[in-house]
């Protein structure tokens, strides 16, 4: 008998509690130590964990739609390399990264304010959503415009955007693609994350099918034709579930939310803050133009693609923080370590795997992206790791409404990031880009570690239910200002609903603006 079984025959266990020869228990019934094989005990103990549990179930979808999406675009980048030549993949991912710059400029980070607010508004919603729908369209809008009648000035090697075809496209597909973001949002409030995988899903396929269709046609615009075609399919399916089913079934589950107050003041300090997040993440492609031409771009802008499906797994897993939040803001900083050490596992085994599987990873697309790629993709792929810190940090802030803090980190990360950038591109080249953007993340987090313990304190032994932290867990943080402040939830115990809603309209207990 092994020392293990030994161990559990004692006169407690008895002959009854030895499991059969050859059985395995699945959620281990048994008094540990058990017969189990470690593989059943850690399947039980994932089990368990995450059982009734939607913060790591719904960032685990949101995860797993950003994989499949950036599955989809490699193979879509990958097609496009083999069907256009290096200059034309070089401008196209250009004048996309342009749409997405301006699209995140004109949406208003109303995206970020849908996940933050639609959980507890109820019958509110749809209000809510075609407020920030509209309001996204028209600043999206407004702002391509200004794009395109100073792009000659900005990004010459995208004049040709200025033809009236081009233009009105262009036009359209920053706008859509702001409807797209927004349409991630409010589906990650509603809690309905296989939605967002679906939507993200038939957006990457389509855009494929569409550029095999084009190529076969000898389309030289098939990178970008393609791209705002799948952006309208994927717009029309989505908003169909979203507006007749989706919003409808969460107005009648939460009938007593009410809309949030002093949005605006919200909206307009995580605006401001995302902006200078927005720029240091969509200039690089402009820089790196504007100073090697096409071809290099095309190399660098693949590496870029890659690592940044590293940046998503955080950004999806804070997002289920935020929704989580405002349903038991008492819980976030037992929920923010969770998304720390789970997503930080999760991370370290994904940069791992880039950073040596770099050069295989790009000669997909020819061997000319590896031969130029493969330093700095493993410069961006180990840049993921200090910017989870980041990113947590800032969901935090979001949750608790901490503007001012909302504002100066993502403010000191885009002056360092650019700055460097901008430094070290000329002389070091697509290599001088990745040095500055991993210093910039590393300089950012290791003042947040040094500090986690004060924006983001151990919840205290529950005295309750095990995993859920009580009262005083709340109240322990109203004494730490700033982004460590509370959550608006302090004095008698309430259900999570109401502190949800609670959680809408107080703000931070010091710091903020």
């Amino acid at each position: 008998m092994s020392a293990r079984t030994a161990s559990a025959a004692g006169p407690a266990a008895g002959p009854a509690t030895r499991p059969a020869r050859g059985r395995r228990a699945c959620s281990c019934p048994l008094p540990l130590p058990c017969e189990c094989s470690y593989t059943t005990l850690l399947r039980a103990r994932l089990r368990v964990a995450t059982a009734g549990e939607p913060l790591l179930r719904n960032g685990h979808v949101l995860t797993a739609s950003s994989v499949l999406t950036a599955a989809f675009g490699a193979l879509f980048w990958m097609l496009a390399t083999r069907w256009y030549g290096p200059d034309t993949v070089g401008r196209s991912y250009a004048a996309l990264s342009a749409a997405g710059l301006l699209s995140g400029i004109g949406q208003l980070t109303l995206g970020d304010v849908l996940v933050r607010f639609v959980p507890a508004v109820g019958p509110h919603t749809r209000r809510l959503v075609a407020a920030c729908y509209g309001a996204a369209v028209a600043c999206s809008a407004a702002v391509a415009v200004v794009f395109l009648v100073v792009v000659p000035q900005l990004a010459p090697e995208l004049s040709f955007l200025q033809s009236p075809a081009y233009a009105l496209a262009f036009v359209a597909a920053t706008a859509g693609y702001s409807l797209f973001v927004l349409q991630d949002g409010a589906l990650t409030g509603l809690r309905r994350p296989n939605w967002v995988l679906g939507e993200n899903a038939l957006f990457a396929a389509a855009k494929a099918a569409l550029l095999a269709l084009f190529a076969v046609w000898a389309l030289g615009t098939g990178i970008l034709l393609s791209w705002a075609g799948a952006l309208a399919v994927s717009l029309t399916v989505t908003s169909l579930f979203l507006f007749r089913r989706g919003i409808p079934a969460h107005g009648r589950r939460h009938a007593d939310g009410r809309p949030p107050a002093r949005l605006l003041r919200y909206c307009a300090a995580d605006y401001l803050g995302s902006l200078f997040r927005l720029t240091a993440y969509n200039i690089l492609p402009l820089l790196v133009l504007n100073q090697f031409g096409a071809a290099a771009n095309a190399y660098f802008s693949l590496a870029w693609v890659i690592a940044y499906t590293l940046y998503l797994a955080a950004l999806n897993m804070g997002s289920s923080l935020i929704v989580e939040a405002a349903h038991a803001p008492e819980r976030l900083a037992e929920h923010g370590r969770r998304v720390l050490r789970h997503a930080g596992l999760l991370l370290a085994v994904g940069v791992g795997f880039v950073v040596i599987a770099a050069p295989w990873l790009l000669r997909l697309f020819g061997a000319p992206y590896a031969e130029h790629g493969t330093l700095v993709l493993r410069l961006l792929a180990l840049s993921a790791l200090p910017n989870l810190l980041f990113s947590v940090a800032i969901d935090v802030a979001r949750a608790r409404r901490a503007l001012g803090w909302i504002i100066g980190l993502q403010c000191a990360f885009c002056l360092l990031a650019v700055g460097l950038v901008v430094v070290l591109l000329p002389g070091y080249g697509l290599t001088g880009v990745g040095v500055g953007w991993l210093i910039a993340e590393c300089l950012v987090a290791l003042p947040l570690l040094v500090t986690l313990p004060r924006w983001l304190p151990r919840p205290p032994a529950a005295s309750g239910a095990a995993g859920t932290a009580g009262p005083s867990a709340v109240s322990g943080l109203s004494g730490v200002s700033g982004l460590s402040g509370a959550s608006a939830v302090s004095g008698a115990p309430r259900s999570a609903r109401q502190a949800g809603q609670a959680g809408t309209v107080a703000g931070p207990s010091g710091g903020a603006p």
